[in-house]
């Protein structure tokens, strides 16, 4: 079984980062380089038995660098455990340097089976059926496309029928971006060595990776002292630092008076569930400011919520009065109506969540002011920055980084792996590596805009409201979805959403 993820570390390191790491452990703490090879092939072999204990026959594969050495390493180890191992060499062994060829030579004088990848040859045929394949083609360097034999050789790993585990990184995907170059492996499993890769995280990631392990190889923890984190995952233990027991002498006004505007006509269900997700994390007075016509669906079922028609932006003020906080985009829709409002509430001085259509319209019109968070989907986050979305998701880190420079906002920018960013100066990117694709579904970015302003009615604090709800969010839609990601509701996540908000 792999640990649970509270168990990974919360640093997030670039491939250039984790390259210094590694000089520094050996050229400054006189760690040889081919011990830290063997503690990887260790870690690996140690990998590969808890989540495959029952697993005989392995193949290796192969390629250059490092990365064949962590290979060979764990094919050697791996005999020794008493498993059958054959290795595909996709790169001939005597070209290899270093440690690499060092890994190879103790490898072949191990008895292991070492053969000249061949992309006809298929291993039944060869009378050797895997359990296990394992990915040490290509290392963290990689930047250009995946081609030629290794290609053939990523595609043969993909189609081997049996899981794959890749070592650091599954070949083909870029260390720091996490697209894919060309082709890459599609692992079970990834275990990565020394510090985090961000590109691990990032782009085609979530779909490559599978299940991700981590080993420091026993570095000092002192080693990456100098290094600020390129992204910062999100732990629940933010919840429970943020999140503590309320004192007994607490009242309403404590957790905060949120007041949300959206709703125009036919888009009610949006405000709806933003409202009752604000009450759900716990703020203590949700107004909800809408289109006459939504009045009686938002309020149905649901009469804690304070509900006041809005047909002008006048109607707005007593509700920004009472107000610490809003939340401004929920099913607002782009009518002259939606605009007046957003124009009124835009450059409210109160703290600012602005979601969905909020966001339009300040692509329209863009400005800069303090306090507010935005929580783009990478289609709203291309509107913001003037580009398209292919644009966007080939470069999430750059692109959350810009929104927070040109907005001078926090920013969630919400997908697979949501990252939230903070204006220049902030504390450095998170990652919440939580969440599943049953929340890509209808409603879904609604409960986040609530969840977000029912929070920072009681943090008070933008930044730390953006990591603990995104964090809290992603948490409630894994709840929701235990029973199967498919048909899960923007609803379902309610109960899940309480629970989360009380984890002490």
């Amino acid at each position: 079984m792999a640990p649970p993820r509270e168990t990974l570390p919360t640093a997030v390191y670039s491939a250039a980062q984790v390259r210094e790491l590694d000089r520094i452990a050996i050229e400054q703490r006189g760690i040889a380089g081919y011990e830290l090879m063997c503690r990887a092939g260790q870690a690996a072999l140690d990998v590969l038995k808890a989540h495959w204990p029952d697993a005989h026959k392995l193949t290796v594969f192969c390629g250059a660098g490092n990365n064949a050495g962590d290979g060979y390493v764990l094919a050697r180890l791996a005999r020794a455990a008493g498993l059958s191992v054959r290795v595909e060499a996709v790169v001939p062994p005597t070209r290899l340097g270093g440690d690499a060829r060092t890994a190879w030579e103790e490898c072949r004088d191990a008895g292991v089976a070492i053969h000249a990848f061949e992309p006809q040859r298929e291993d039944s045929a060869a009378g050797f059926v895997p359990d296990v394949v394992v990915d040490a083609l290509l290392g963290t360097g990689l930047a250009r496309p995946v081609e030629g034999r290794f290609a053939e050789a990523v595609e043969h790993v993909n189609g081997a029928g049996a899981p794959v585990l890749a070592l650091d990184v599954p070949s083909g995907l870029h260390a720091d971006t996490g697209r894919v170059l060309g082709t890459a492996v599609r692992a079970d499993v990834t275990v990565t060595f020394v510090g985090l890769k961000q590109g691990l995280f990032l782009g085609d990631a979530p779909d490559r990776r599978g299940v991700l392990e981590f080993s420091d190889l026993m570095l000092p923890p002192d080693v990456s002292a100098a290094f600020e984190p390129a992204l910062e995952r999100l732990n629940p233990a933010l919840l429970r630092a943020a999140l503590p027991r309320r004192p007994r002498s607490a009242h309403k006004g404590d957790a905060g008076r949120v007041l949300l505007i959206g709703g125009g006509p036919g888009m009610s269900g949006a405000i709806r569930l933003a409202a009752e997700a604000a009450l759900r994390v716990g703020a203590g007075l949700v107004y909800v400011a809408t289109h006459r016509d939504s009045v009686q669906t938002v309020m149905s079922g649901r009469p804690e919520l304070m509900c006041r028609a809005a047909d002008s932006p006048a109607d707005l003020d007593p509700l920004l009065a009472a107000a610490d906080c809003i939340v401004l985009g929920p099913g607002l829709g782009r009518t002259d109506w939606a605009r007046a409002l957003w124009q009124r509430v835009v450059r409210h001085e109160r703290p600012l969540v602005v979601d969905a259509d909020g966001l339009n319209l300040l692509a329209g019109e863009p400005f800069s002011r303090r306090g507010w968070l935005l929580t783009p989907h990478p289609a709203e986050a291309a509107r913001l920055l003037g580009t398209d979305t292919e644009a966007v998701q080939g470069d999430r880190l750059g692109a959350v980084r810009s929104i927070a420079e040109r907005y001078a906002a926090t920013v969630v920018l919400k997908g697979a792996g949501t990252l939230i960013a903070a204006p220049p100066g902030a504390p450095s990117v998170a990652v919440c590596d939580y969440g599943n694709p049953g929340m890509a579904t209808a409603g879904m970015g609604d409960v986040l805009s609530g969840v977000l302003g029912g929070l920072l009615g009681q943090l008070r604090d933008v930044p730390l409201t953006a990591r603990a709800g995104t964090l809290l969010h992603a948490l409630a839609g894994d709840d929701a979805a235990a029973d199967g990601e498919r048909g899960t509701v923007a609803g379902d996540l309610m109960p899940a959403l309480r629970r989360w908000a009380n984890p002490s």
